[in-house]
């Protein structure tokens, strides 16, 4: 048995020379993330410890509206303090990567640690850097998130 919850990310992207223009541009993915077994999620000396699969869509002003993305999400609590997001996605047949991060995570910053995520899209062929971005957990989205908790 497993689980679910939905996460919506919000915040600007600014491309890098010769991908876009603009800066502060918006940002957001939405996502469903959760183990599909818990007992393996949580042995660590399972390769899956704590890693869980991930599902659902990333606006990216300027590349996409809503396209469907899919990758995995790490709680990296124990090994370097952070939480990974990591998905690829498709605009007009380019695959993008994108690495989120959560960093910093320590017991007495949670609020903080837990809500910013520091990202970068890279085309998946070439590795070139299209965009950074600065995503946040809406707190306002806080109860939103705990009521999207399901059983799998």
């Amino acid at each position: 048995m497993g689980f679910q919850l939905k996460e919506i990310m919000t915040g600007t992207h600014s491309f890098e020379k010769g991908f876009g223009s603009g800066h502060n541009l918006f940002m957001e993915f939405v996502i469903n993330w959760g183990p599909k077994n818990m007992l393996t999620w949580l042995n660590p000396t399972h390769k899956d410890f704590l890693l869980q699969p991930l599902k659902g869509h990333v606006t990216v002003a300027g590349l996409c509206q809503q396209a469907p993305c899919t990758g995995t999400l790490e709680l990296r609590y124990f090994n370097d303090y952070k939480i990974r997001y990591t998905f690829t996605f498709k605009v007009k047949g380019k695959t993008y990567s994108y690495v989120g991060e959560k960093v910093n995570i320590k017991p007495w910053n949670l609020p903080i640690s837990h809500t910013t995520c520091f990202g970068r899209i890279t085309e998946k062929n070439t590795g070139k850097l299209v965009s950074t971005s600065v995503v946040y957990f809406r707190l306002r989205t806080m109860l939103q998130f705990f009521f999207s908790f399901r059983l799998k």
